[in-house]
């Protein structure tokens, strides 16, 4: 046994010796219930109020002095953090013997009256004390003193794996969650406000569809048939759109069986948005207008990137996909078939293997060449026909262009959007061509959804639609560059 771990187990035997001592003496260690009647930051910002008034106040010592018949220790709640001095004179040789049996880490409540102490510091004077949870384990050590932390958990590893730890040191931490709800409240709040309708559709899917992605697979047994996590709402969502829903949205979360990085997460939150009547151009207007919702909702809407101050009260600029490429390349690749793009890949230095595929050479090029360098706003439009299977052809009558955009911030992408195509024949014909590349071994290329066909062929009026990633908007909007910084429970290999 290493001497961590040994050290672990004698604080944790030692730990136990005092919840033992407690039921001894009569003390439950884990009560039912317990009413506080203020949070810390209320007493903090209304002293005045409170100063000499009696409180009950409830929450974690996070920093314990035990001093003789005087001690003092700091609670933390919802609030934040408060002292609370305890004196053995006044609660009692008794609820004295208790508190010496408390830790760092215990949940503790406390009756007293609010004071300032000789050093200017506001603080609860304890009538008496009640034990609420007393913890085993010993929460990692911070130290702090003039301001600066020292010892602090920031292993990031360690802090994924045991985010109530990294929650319970790192304060600082949970108010990247707190942004992070009041970023969705936004979100939900704006469509709302526009006459959204938010649904929900199934997360359990008999066929994957509306991205180019690989599924999670799973089997129903009941049934006796397959299923797939979703990899997106796209069609489920249109279908409403059919049945006579002008606006619909979905906040969902949605799974891909691929690769993991600092933006890619295999369970990640997508909002999805469908409206009647609209087209790409009119979505774009609607994507600028709910992020800067959002980023109104938090304060932040200007972003520190490196040495660069990102403006999302700006309005956003637009750059065709193809003339972005051309800009990196030096050649026009309208008319490129795949054996030039291979020859532009080699020029550049991309390494790419036999497999690759016209579509996934052009990702390829756009992806090393021109992506990193889309910092401020921007919408990439126009895209080719042969990356994009659920978008309306180009109304200027160019063949091989579709009506399609994708917002980039900071060399990520942060939505995708459509003129949304809702000729059933031509659907069909696209999504066919997706089932050859699936056969050729793409394996994120899309199958022909014969239902969703179906539908449409009952009639879809124009319609906008929007997929816009959450996660990587609150990385934006808090100052994170990892994707499992702004998830609670980021997917981790089994240690």
């Amino acid at each position: 046994m290493s001497l961590e771990k040994q050290n672990l187990k004698e604080i944790i035997n030692f730990r136990l010796q005092k919840v033992k001592k407690l039921r001894e003496s009569g003390i439950d260690p884990y009560p039912h219930n317990f009413k506080p009647s203020n949070y810390s930051n209320e007493l903090k910002n209304e002293f005045k109020s409170y100063e000499n008034k009696d409180v009950v106040i409830a929450g974690r010592i996070m920093a314990l002095r035990k001093m003789g018949k005087a001690s003092f220790f700091h609670l933390e709640d919802a609030g934040g953090r408060i002292q609370v001095y305890i004196k053995k004179d006044d609660v009692g040789e008794s609820q004295y013997d208790i508190f010496k049996l408390l830790d760092i880490g215990d949940f503790a409540g406390v009756n007293g009256f609010v004071f300032m102490t000789k050093t200017k510091e506001i603080s609860v004077h304890a009538k008496s004390i009640t034990v609420l949870a007393k913890s085993i384990r010993p929460l990692p050590i911070v130290k702090e003193k003039n301001g600066e932390t020292f010892d602090s958990f920031d292993d990031k590893e360690q802090r994924y794996r045991k985010r109530h730890l990294d929650l319970i040191v790192n304060p600082e931490v949970k108010e990247v969650f707190k942004k992070r709800a009041l970023i969705t409240s936004a979100l939900r709040s704006y469509l709302d406000n526009e006459d959204f309708l938010e649904v929900e559709t199934p997360v359990l899917q008999p066929l994957y569809g509306g991205a180019n992605a690989r599924p999670f697979k799973t089997h129903h047994n009941s049934l006796d048939q397959t299923f797939y996590l979703r990899i997106a709402d796209e069609l489920y969502l249109k279908r409403l759109i059919i049945g006579g829903y002008d606006k619909v949205y979905e906040l969902s979360k949605d799974f891909r069986n691929e690769g993991m990085d600092r933006n890619h997460n295999p369970e990640f939150t997508m909002l999805e948005w469908y409206e009647a009547y609209s087209d790409y151009k009119d979505q774009m207007n609607r994507v600028e207008d709910v992020i800067r919702f959002a980023a109104e909702s938090i304060g932040k809407i200007k972003i520190d990137w490196g040495d660069i101050k990102i403006d999302l009260s700006k309005k956003f600029d637009r750059k065709p996909f193809l003339e972005l490429l051309k800009d990196a390349t030096g050649k026009d690749l309208l008319d490129a078939d795949e054996k030039k793009l291979r020859l532009v890949c080699k020029e550049n230095k991309i390494e790419i293997s036999n497999k690759e595929n016209y579509g996934q050479l052009l990702d390829e090029l756009m992806r090393k060449l021109v992506e990193p360098n889309l910092i401020h706003p921007v919408f990439v439009i126009d895209h080719p026909k042969e990356i994009s299977p659920l978008a309306k052809s180009h109304r200027s009558g160019e063949k091989k262009l579709v009506e399609r955009f994708e917002l980039f911030i900071g060399g990520a992408e942060f939505a995708n959007s459509f003129s949304e195509l809702n000729d059933p024949l031509d659907q069909r014909v696209r999504l066919e061509n997706q089932v050859k590349l699936k056969e050729e071994g793409d394996e994120e290329a899309q199958p022909i959804d014969d239902n969703f066909i179906e539908a449409m062929e009952c009639g879809m009026p124009p319609t906008g639609g929007v997929g816009l990633g959450v996660d990587r908007l609150v990385m934006l909007l808090t100052d994170n560059r990892s994707i499992r910084d702004v998830l609670l429970f980021p997917a981790m290999r089994n240690n």
